[in-house]
Formats: C-alpha cells, sequence, structure tokens
C-alpha cells in the first residue's frame, strides 16, 4: 500500500523544539499540553501450573528490584507511569519507583505518588504518578525500577518473551547490580504517558500474539506496533500495544476476552483516536488443542457478532477501527508440544472471516494482513521470508511487512 507522509511538519517541529527548549513550545496559550499514552502493555492474570505454558516470571518477589526498558513512540517533557494490580488478590505495596533514559546508566528520577514515594495498589487497581520533568525524544528507550520491599505474590504481569527484565535483591536505585537474574514479560508497570501537543493522538493495537510480538527478535523492539510507531513518532501519533499472547475474542484465554478487555486496555487510553485490531486466529486455533482440547469450535456467525460488538463501542466513544485479515497458519506449531492449532476445517473458518472482514462493510478501514504475509505458491502457508519458523508468527520482517501494510493517511488525518 502507498505510505502517506502527510502534512505533519508542525507536529515535528513542535516536538523538536520542546525538547530542545526543555519543553516550553509544548504548551502554549494557543496549543495546552496534553497526555497520551505513548507505551502500554496489557495486564493479566496468571495461571495456575497445569496451564500448557508456564508463566516465566516468579510467583513471590520479597524485598527485591524490577528493572524494565520500555520503549515510548512520542515523545515530550514530562511522564507519567502507571503501575497494575489489575487481577491482583491483595494490595501490592511499592516501596519506590526511579525512571530514566536507559542509554544514561546511573541518572534517573524518582516518582511520587500523590506526593509520596511509596504507594500502596489496591486488588484489581491501577495508580498513576505525579508528573515527572524528564524530556524524552520520540523512540526513545526507558529504564523503569520498581522496589517492592514486602512479600508480594505475582497474580497480575503481561506475559511474553519479546522483553527481558532484571530482578535484583534490596533496592538498587534504579542500576542493575551485578548478580541480578533475569524474567521476561513485564510486572506491575502497565502504561507511560507523556505530555505532548494537543494535536498528538493515540493508535491502540489490539491482538493477540502477532501484535505481541512472539516470533521477533527479543530486546529490540521489533513488533509490528513497535515498526508503526516509528512511522507515526514523525506526526506526533503515539502507538499503544495492548496485545496479549493468546487473546481471543469470545473466550478468555491467557488473558480476558476482547470485549471484556475493550474499555480498560482500548477506550480508556488518553489520546485514544483509532484502533487496530487483529483477533481470531486463537478462537479458530485454540478449540481441541491442547489449550482447550474440550472446547467446542466457534463460528463465523459469532466472530462477527464480536466484531460489530468491538465496532459500537468504538464509534460511541468517537474512536476509528481498523481491522486486520488473520494470516495464514498452515502447520502452525507442528512438531511442538502445542501440535493441533491448524487443520482444514480451521483454515476453511479462517478463510470465511477474512471474506466478511472484507467486504463486511462495517469497519473504517482493513488492512490485508493475509494478503501481505502469505506464500504466493501455498496461500494458506505463511511466506518463508516472513515466517518466525513456528508457521504462525511472523518474524522480524514479516513484522516490518505488516507495518508498511497499514494505510496511515487516515491515521494522520483523525490526527488533524
Amino acid at each position: 500500500m502507498t505510505i502517506h507522509s502527510g502534512a505533519a511538519s508542525a507536529l515535528t517541529l513542535t516536538l523538536t523544539l520542546a525538547l530542545a527548549t526543555g519543553g516550553d513550545a509544548l504548551a502554549g496559550a494557543n496549543e495546552p499540553a496534553h497526555w497520551l499514552t505513548s507505551w502500554y502493555a496489557a495486564s493479566q492474570a496468571g495461571w495456575e501450573s497445569d496451564f500448557p505454558l508456564p508463566m516465566n516470571v516468579p510467583a513471590w518477589l520479597d524485598n527485591q528490584s524490577v528493572r524494565e526498558t520500555v520503549r515510548l513512540s512520542v515523545g515530550g517533557r514530562r511522564l507519567r507511569l502507571v503501575l497494575s494490580n489489575r487481577y491482583g488478590r491483595q494490595p501490592v505495596w511499592i516501596g519506590e519507583v526511579r525512571v530514566g533514559l536507559a542509554d544514561k546508566k546511573g541518572t534517573s528520577s524518582p516518582l511520587t505518588f500523590s506526593g509520596r514515594a511509596a504507594v500502596s495498589i489496591p486488588a484489581g487497581a491501577t495508580v498513576t504518578s505525579d508528573p515527572v520533568a524528564l524530556a524524552a525524544a520520540p523512540l526513545a528507550r526507558l529504564a523503569v525500577t520498581s522496589y517492592l520491599p514486602r512479600p508480594t505474590p505475582v497474580t497480575s504481569f503481561h506475559w511474553g518473551a519479546q522483553q527481558t527484565l532484571d530482578i535484583a535483591a534490596g533496592n538498587p536505585a534504579g542500576a542493575t547490580p551485578a548478580g541480578s537474574r533475569h524474567a521476561t514479560g513485564r510486572l506491575f508497570l502497565s502504561a507511560v504517558m507523556v505530555e505532548a501537543p494537543v494535536a498528538g493522538r493515540t493508535v491502540v493495537t489490539l491482538g493477540d500474539s502477532i501484535t505481541d510480538g512472539n516470533g521477533s527478535t527479543p530486546d529490540t523492539d521489533r513488533r509490528w506496533p513497535d515498526f508503526l510507531a516509528q512511522r507515526l513518532a514523525p506526526h506526533g501519533i503515539a502507538v499503544a500495544n495492548a496485545g496479549i499472547s493468546g487473546a481471543r475474542l469470545l473466550r478468555d484465554g491467557m488473558g480476558q476476552n476482547a470485549l471484556a478487555r475493550f474499555e480498560h486496555d482500548v477506550l480508556a487510553q488518553p489520546g485514544v483516536s483509532d484502533v487496530i485490531v487483529l483477533l481470531g486466529i486463537n478462537d479458530i486455533g485454540w478449540p481441541g488443542s491442547p489449550f482447550a482440547p474440550a472446547e467446542a469450535p466457534v463460528t463465523l456467525d459469532e466472530l462477527a457478532a464480536a466484531y460489530r460488538q468491538l465496532v459500537a463501542a468504538a464509534h460511541l466513544r468517537g474512536v476509528r477501527v481498523t481491522v486486520g485479515t488473520l494470516p495464514p497458519f498452515e502447520g502452525a506449531l507442528e512438531g511442538t508440544p502445542y501440535a493441533g492449532h491448524y487443520n482444514p476445517a480451521k483454515e476453511r473458518l479462517r478463510t470465511e472471516l477474512n471474506g466478511w472482514i472484507r467486504s463486511a462493510g462495517v469497519f473504517d478501514a482493513v488492512v490485508d494482513f493475509d494478503a501481505i504475509l502469505r506464500d504466493p505458491a501455498r496461500p494458506r502457508r505463511m511466506r518463508g521470508a516472513y515466517d518466525s519458523g513456528d508457521h504462525l508468527h511472523p518474524g522480524d520482517a514479516g513484522y516490518r511487512a505488516m507495518a508498511e501494510a497499514i494505510d496511515i493517511a487516515a491515521l494522520l488525518e483523525n490526527a488533524r
């Protein structure tokens, strides 16, 4: 598809001047600043040990610090962090949180919550920090260190092997001392908001493991929403990735179903103007597989009805909806303990759903990921150059191709 650069020089100039002058250009009399979600990780509930996949994070933390690295999409002169205990069953006590630019080790700023360094996150709740002055350029990487001084069960987190976090004993005040151990995923840190020009907007990407970036190179920010963020950052448009591995439209999986989490993960994001949805392959693939061996197959009518509900909820809030067709998945997870994700009946349903997405006329836009990723010689299978190797998730090149397939002209128009 054609890439539209748009007339966004004013936004780019405003951001550049703001960072060069300490942020004064961000808030003028005619264009007051506001807050955007510049980075996001959707929370999910922990699961029991009999689930096919391990959580890959500690069950407990006690007098330990967690250091996480995140890459912003848009930048700004001030930041606010959101910590989540959304699926926790008891309060989580955070003794201190520090944030700094990841490439400036040893320099970080302490955060406060309602004026205090420590904060208790009630069960089921989130907390938002007070603003902290930290000028961050678009696509800047931040290092966030959270200290947990008390015994804390990990029952609310974000699963995924695309990002490494460091866990160290005690409170190293934002550093990563020798002897720290590594885990993957996200713990408690859920969002980073930036103060940005009023013309800025946030695009939320709602999806499953393909949106969460499974199959991409870890710790390199090569998910398709990351590549989309690179395209949109010069225009002052943020990208918040609300992908959850195992996510589904209709039923809970490794996270709540899309209808249940749509308000919190999409519509409640500050500055949201658009959502790009890529969901359904787990609704199709999980039944009869090791993930849901006794579950009945889903129907096209059920999937279509769920999509219509997402559109109705979004449009009531003035949010545009772009939907992606489901990529090919013949041979998905073959030769692994999770084989059974694909069969001819599931392929027929994927084809039917893609046909409905293309022709239904209920979405503001459609991006044909299926056409971009499929092998021309074997259209039920992913093109080899784009395949991560498991025939379900793209690799880095595939994710880049997905981001480049999105026509951003409408996103730019919606941001004006």
